[in-house]
């Protein structure tokens, strides 16, 4: 019997899906291969709790996890005081968990060690307060911004945190340009999180900021849900169409993950049983080949997007399917896209 359909969006149903994602255990693929995951959340809110302790039962599957990149997920917000500044407390709640995690009483993993926050570029130049405020409260471990751009006319728009219902065309607007050419001076990085369809307007962004650090997440914003849902390989050509466009901008390197989010469309979220590595590996295999070859592993990055991405699969076996795809890559090869260039994007000393 299959698993009851979920919404579009993020989980909110940790619960279920934590029984779930037990059902099936795989024995870690190359276990001392390094791994720096460079997306992941931790929350205790209306989608459940993904604190320390989840997330380290999540890293206790074999696999070589050194260290970790928070991002961002409007959670934790200061209850009082100006808007602008509410999201600082997300990222005083991040380095507290890195804090504890640097203590070495939680083990070798260095969680949260890397901290992007998020913070309202359309104040435009008004957001100078608010990143120095956010600076300030990572405690040396604040990294850079994510301000979520996600927008389609079908259901991905649906299901989502009433932040991440964004308005078209908005890495567009003046206001955000703004706010968004306070990001170099201070030496802080921009996390892009788009749909497929707007990846022409990130092109337009890379190309007003030449010397801004931008990582695409989610491997380009992959929709397999209405309206996108049944064009697979149509999707699939486009999407590869925009990746190598945007390949030719030397400041942006991708993340490699969001794969398994139910907005991707591959329905491994309904079965009874959580798919293996090997199915996943065939699933995503195309899309995984089609980032590392347009940019580089230098630019690419492997990412959990857990426990959002434990929708489809549990944390162990997403980390083998990205290394059944990466087999046949050099040592050299597979030290950059699991731990180099998240280390160097994101000024990691690991």
């Amino acid at each position: 019997m299959a698993r009851p359909q979920a919404p579009s969006g993020n989980t909110r149903k940790l619960d279920e899906v934590n029984a779930w994602t037990k059902k099936r255990h795989e024995a870690a693929l190359e276990p001392e291969l390094p791994i720096i995951d460079s997306h992941h959340h931790v929350w205790s809110d209306r989608r459940g709790r993904y604190l320390i302790h989840e997330l380290l039962e999540d890293i206790d599957t074999g696999h070589n996890i050194i260290a970790s990149i928070f991002i961002e997920a409007e959670t934790m917000y200061r209850a009082e005081g100006p808007t602008a500044m509410k999201p600082v407390g997300e990222v005083e709640f991040a380095n507290g968990v890195a804090a504890m995690s640097a203590s070495g009483r939680y083990g070798k993993s260095r969680l949260c060690a890397g901290i992007i926050g998020h913070a309202d570029l359309t104040l435009g130049d008004r957001v100078q307060p608010v990143l120095e405020a956010l600076i300030a409260a990572g405690n040396g471990r604040f990294r850079g911004i994510r301000h979520t751009a996600t927008w389609d006319t079908g259901d991905a728009a649906k299901h989502q945190i009433p932040r991440h219902q964004s308005l078209p065309h908005q890495i567009l607007s003046p206001a955000f340009r703004q706010g968004f050419a306070r990001l170099q001076p201070l030496e802080l990085s921009f996390d892009a999180w788009l749909f497929y369809p707007q990846l022409p307007e990130l092109v337009d962004l890379l190309s007003a900021f030449p010397s801004t650090n931008v990582v695409l997440t989610h491997s380009g914003g992959l929709l397999g849900i209405p309206p996108h849902d049944g064009r697979r390989d149509e999707v699939f050509a486009i999407w590869r169409g925009h990746i190598r466009v945007l390949a030719q901008f030397p400041n942006l390197s991708i993340k490699i993950g969001g794969l398994g989010m139910i907005r991707c469309g591959w329905d491994f979220h309904l079965r009874t049983v959580p798919p293996p590595s090997e199915d996943l590996a065939a699933a995503w295999r195309p899309y995984v080949e089609t980032c590392i070859e347009a940019f580089g592993p230098s630019r690419c990055m492997m990412e959990s997007n857990f426990p959002v991405d434990k929708q489809s699969c549990g944390y162990g076996v997403l980390w083998n399917a990205f290394k059944r795809i990466t087999q046949g890559c050099s040592d050299a090869e597979k030290g950059a896209l699991y731990r180099d260039t998240a280390a160097r994007v994101y000024r990691l000393a690991v």
